[in-house]
């Protein structure tokens, strides 16, 4: 964007602010569809409570399936938020700041979607408190060597760090919405604004506590998928049982999550009238870190079947040929082409700023992301040590139906979002605006 079709600091705000006024019929079309989605998804959870788990075609050796699929596809996602919105800010990348805060909110509802898929995976979620390390008398200990153990304090450390850092955020644009509305919403905006007026004091706490806030946030994102990755690394399956696993599943998050970002970015821009806030470069740049990473996860796919050869191992070897060319193959390919063969089409800048191109992409990426959680999951369970221990699993429309249903529950928070709070920061936007730009927009 050039300086001459720079916003003024009042341009910016009016635009804003008018993203969340009335939204047309599309929205509410949009809105209806997700609900049914995810009434439809409550409908089969229902059932399967009624019925047992065994209606979401789980059966030995196969006993962790598409649920946990689910699961870490989630908890991916979710990274990426931090990645724009902490590191970029601690780095002072200017770019951020018209995309972060859909990043933020992302990362939010995608940790509210992860949290539901282990308590859906118990079962009998009314025991699900028995997870938590709580005093009690009832001699409730929890197994601190268990892996549901390790999500419990996982995600929520990470969903309370990431809610923090997006009501931190949100307090100065909320504070200029409010300034701007009138009547019921906008005494919520006042709540929500927590008494700003902008003065030096509160700039001066505001930046210290979202700097900090922002270096507390960043180490997560290493270290949270990385305890997911030891659900798997820390046992003898066979594809599981590896030191590259904490490193190929950040890579991994980091690479689906900024895909789902580039999604829900391309309709945003254009329904809300953000076209000028977030425009060729942005895309730019998120191809290029896209780009990076998915050479990251291309790289990580060689290594693993270099090191099953290695290994001399005959399962290990045995186990990475069946996802290759067993039952499963068309789900290992799928993985491959979306997500090594396809970023690499980024090389090329006209692709990186095309908005339909990177539209698609991150479609497609996104659907081979969630494909290589089944492959290391589903695969390596049902092709383990003993052929006569094997098994086929096939998902039941229960399992598609929840799926299904989480990616509407998510989708409607960030709609529900969308139409109440400022996609793009104010603030920090006005930040980048040149200095002479400034001082017309003040005379």
């Amino acid at each position: 964007m050039t300086t001459a079709t720079q916003p003024t600091y009042s341009e910016v705000t009016r635009d804003v602010v008018a993203s969340m006024g009335r939204p047309g019929r599309g929205y509410y079309i949009l809105l209806g569809f997700v609900l049914f989605v995810l009434a439809a998804g409550g409908v089969a959870f229902l059932y399967q409570i009624r019925y047992g788990l065994g209606m979401a075609g789980y059966q030995p050796p196969v006993m962790w399936a598409v649920y946990i699929t689910d699961f870490v596809f989630w908890v991916g996602i979710a990274h990426c938020g931090t990645l724009i919105s902490a590191i970029l800010y601690l780095f002072r990348s200017a770019w951020r700041t018209a995309v972060y805060r859909t990043a933020e909110a992302m990362t939010v509802f995608a940790v509210m979607t992860a949290g539901l898929f282990p308590v859906i995976h118990l079962g009998r979620l009314w025991y699900a408190y028995w997870l938590f390390p709580y005093p009690n008398q009832r001699q409730l200990w929890p197994n601190f060597k268990s892996p549901l153990l390790w999500d419990v304090f996982a995600i929520s450390t990470y969903f309370t760090v990431s809610t923090v850092f997006l009501i931190v955020g949100l307090v100065p644009d909320v504070a200029a919405v409010r300034d701007k509305v009138t009547g019921f919403r906008g005494k919520i905006y006042k709540l929500f604004a927590l008494n700003w007026r902008g003065t030096d004091s509160q700039w001066r706490h505001y930046t210290k506590a979202y700097l900090f806030l922002a270096a507390l946030a960043t180490p997560l994102v290493l270290s949270v998928h990385s305890v997911v990755s030891w659900d798997f690394a820390v046992s003898i399956v066979p594809g599981w049982h590896t030191t590259i696993f904490a490193p190929y599943f950040v890579a991994g998050a980091i690479y689906s999550g900024l895909a789902m970002v580039v999604t829900l970015l391309v309709p945003l821009r254009t329904t809300l009238g953000l076209e000028r806030y977030v425009h060729e470069e942005h895309f730019d740049n998120l191809g290029k870190l896209l780009l990076l990473t998915g050479s990251i996860v291309g790289y990580a796919y060689l290594v693993e079947y270099f090191i099953a050869w290695y290994s001399g191992s005959p399962y290990e070897r045995e186990s990475f040929y069946f996802r290759a060319f067993g039952d499963y193959w068309w789900a290992t390919w799928t993985m491959i082409i979306c997500n090594a063969f396809l970023s690499q089409l980024l090389w090329f800048p006209k692709i990186r700023r095309s908005i339909p191109m990177m539209f698609v992409l991150s479609l497609f990426i996104n659907l081979g992301m969630w494909f290589e959680r089944y492959v290391i999951i589903v695969i390596s369970l049902s092709h383990e040590y003993e052929p006569f221990a094997m098994d086929h699993y096939t998902p039941t429309w229960v399992d598609w139906t929840i799926t299904a249903g989480s990616f509407a529950w998510f989708f409607t928070w960030f709609l529900l979002f969308a139409r109440n709070f400022p996609t793009v920061s104010l603030t920090e936007v006005k930040e980048i605006i040149p200095m002479q730009r400034k001082t017309t927009a003040h005379k």
